[in-house]
């Protein structure tokens, strides 16, 4: 039995944020109805698309387990359609922009009448205040959330990660929302909204930042290379290049073969207690106990040249070789790993962390699959829907539509362009 078998979710989310929420959900094994436009779908069904005819991996990659409804909510049979997929869903997860439900009709308020144990979860680009009307895409939640200010080299611009703590990240925290809210649904037996913003979201992740930010009021960041090398810091907390967010020294630095692969590096960080195991491996014995060497805060104005020395070592060597050498002895390393090496990684493979998934329009595709393990609920990553796959199957098995009042659905408009026939 899946962790979260007979729970029903209606998915009126797109792009990004939302999907890789309700795709978490089904993982879990959540029976989630993806909601679509006739005719359309979700805009990125056809973004990026690499392969013509067929739905992009941007869509493939953020809607697997689910089921797919085309539903047009402005006509009025499809708000009664909407209004009886509310009746039998726990939750409803929506990413529209703000007053979009209550333009539809379906406010908060009227969600609750139709049934009040539903739990209704948004993501927004902001929070309540001067900027909830804004539109917010990954790039714009970084830069609002503090993660582009803090990122870069202390000499250049601010810069935007390719991780997608935006979309993907607030997409986490809003299902943890979701969970949460139907734990608390067993004691008081009520709905509840559930509500997660991008630039929260993004600040959230960036907390260490924020740390930095209120020591910097008491003094220099001692740990920053720009303390070490004499530049004085500024009001707010500045970019930190590769410098360790933990308070340990650490850089990423070029091993062998860098001059024609533009991954051959590896972080290497000096943790004071592996310290005396770093001066053994590069060959610095007597750093261990040389004056200026010793201790951490001697070595703050020598980062650099410390750097620079184990960089020599590192360039004799592959990135795993580095890794091999340095994690018997507690030096913590790690290889920069390209998404191609990710992909082909066959322990990532033995774990479901890179999954291939059949597709009937594309082929075979390489995904990510579930990142969080359950013992007692394995997850089997499942094809994303057709557009409009499963509308029959909704109407007809999970609302009870039948005969002629199917047809009336089918023949409104609501719904799309279905098998008529094969309905009868």
């Amino acid at each position: 039995m899946k962790a979260l078998e007979g729970i029903k979710v209606l998915d009126f989310t797109h792009v990004q944020s939302g999907p890789t929420c309700t795709q978490l959900l089904a993982w879990f094994g959540a029976d989630v109805i993806k909601v679509e436009r006739p005719g359309v779908g979700d805009a990125t069904r056809k973004q990026l698309v690499d392969v013509p005819g067929a739905d992009s991996l941007y869509f493939t990659m953020l809607n697997h387990n689910k089921r797919s409804i085309e539903l047009n909510s402005k006509n009025e049979t499809g708000k009664e359609v909407l209004t009886r997929l509310i009746e039998i869903c726990d939750v409803m997860v929506e990413n529209f922009a703000p007053g979009a439900l209550d333009r539809m009709g379906f406010s908060w308020e009227r969600i609750q009448e139709i049934n009040p144990r539903i739990i209704l979860a948004s993501i927004k680009g902001f929070g309540p205040g001067k900027y909830e009307d804004c539109k917010v895409y990954e790039n714009v939640a970084q830069c609002a959330g503090g993660s582009a200010s803090t990122t870069g080299f202390h000499d250049g611009p601010p810069l935007v990660t390719g991780a997608q703590v935006g979309d993907s990240g607030t997409g986490l925290h809003l299902c943890l929302g979701i969970v949460t809210a139907l734990y608390q649904r067993e004691s008081s037996g009520r709905g509840q909204k559930v509500s997660a913003a991008m630039q929260d979201g993004v600040l959230n992740l960036a907390r260490v930042k924020l740390r930095d930010q209120q020591r910097l009021a008491r003094g220099p960041l001692t740990e920053y290379s720009q303390h070490g090398e004499g530049i004085p810091f500024g009001e707010a907390t500045p970019r930190a290049g590769n410098d360790s967010g933990g308070g340990q020294p650490g850089r990423i630095l070029k091993c062998r073969g860098w001059e024609t692969d533009p991954n051959a590096y590896t972080y290497f960080i000096t943790q004071a207690a592996a310290w005396t195991q770093v001066c053994e491996v590069i060959g610095e014995p007597e750093w261990k106990t040389k004056e200026g060497y010793a201790t951490p805060p001697e070595r703050l104005d020598k980062l650099n040249e410390i750097f620079e020395r184990i960089e020599q070592w590192t360039m004799t060597k592959t990135k795993f070789e580095v890794m091999e050498i340095c994690n018997p002895r507690n030096i913590p390393v790690g290889p920069i790993l390209s998404m191609k090496e990710l992909m082909e990684d066959e322990g990532l493979r033995e774990t479901g962390t890179i999954v291939d998934v059949e597709h009937p329009e594309r082929g075979t595709y390489v995904s990510v699959g579930c990142p969080i393990k359950l013992s007692d609920s394995p997850v089997d990553v499942i094809r994303s829907p057709l557009l409009g796959e499963h509308t029959q199957e909704v109407l007809a098995g999970d609302l009870g539509y039948r005969g002629d009042d199917l047809m009336r659905v089918l023949e409104s408009g609501a719904v799309g362009d279905v098998n008529k026939e094969a309905a009868e």
